[in-house]
């Protein structure tokens, strides 16, 4: 049964493994990176979505080379 099984995932593609039981998509991730990006895109200006106002023609970059 198991090269059947394995026949028919690389002829159709294997189950999504990524619903819980709810149907709702869930990645198996550990807390602490959920935590880690939760926090990165509220505390950082650079990746918080929140500030970003589109693209600017011909502002200066305000980096200090």
């Amino acid at each position: 049964m198991s090269f059947l099984k394995s026949v028919g995932q690389f002829l159709f593609g294997r189950p999504a493994d990524i619903f819980n039981e709810d149907g709702q998509v869930s990645h198996k991730l550990p807390k602490k990176v959920w935590d880690s990006w939760q926090n990165r895109t509220k505390l950082d200006r650079q990746y918080n979505w929140r500030n970003h106002t589109g693209t600017k023609a011909g502002a200066q970059n305000k980096k200090s080379n």
